[in-house]
């Protein structure tokens, strides 16, 4: 397997955990803790906004290339084992039927708010010091 196929590989599984910790956030089996850490974790993925816009240079990949894997991963590794394999059946199968992520509108507001509460916080900050 070349490291173009790991890769490719890697970023599948990336996304159907992504997927998974959707499905395992509507799980009653799944602890609060699991729960609260996963909610946050979809909902930025999901989120048709990033916290680092990816125009930005280096910056803008980072969460896309390690803040959210990581984050993914401490979220599945919260998870039951029973839970994590019936959720990542349901996310195959989701993935397989719509062939997408499902998009989330509470992680585009919440990514809007941080956006914005940084902005005014950094805008009271220079507005003080001038």
């Amino acid at each position: 397997m070349t490291t173009t196929q790991k890769l490719k590989a890697w970023a599948k599984r990336i996304k159907r955990d992504g997927v998974t910790l959707w499905f395992a956030g509507k799980d009653p089996r799944t602890p609060w803790y699991a729960k609260a850490l996963g909610v946050l974790v979809v909902a930025y993925a999901l989120s048709p906004i990033d916290l680092i816009p990816d125009f930005i240079p280096v910056l803008g990949c980072v969460d896309d290339v390690l803040l959210l894997p990581v984050l993914i991963w401490a979220a599945i590794k919260l998870l039951p084992p029973d839970v994590i394999s019936d959720c990542r059946l349901r996310a195959e199968e989701w993935i397989r039927e719509k062939g997408s992520k499902p998009r989330s509108l509470v992680g585009a507001i919440l990514i809007v708010v941080v956006w914005v509460g940084t902005a005014a916080a950094a805008w009271m900050w220079w507005s003080a010091r001038a």
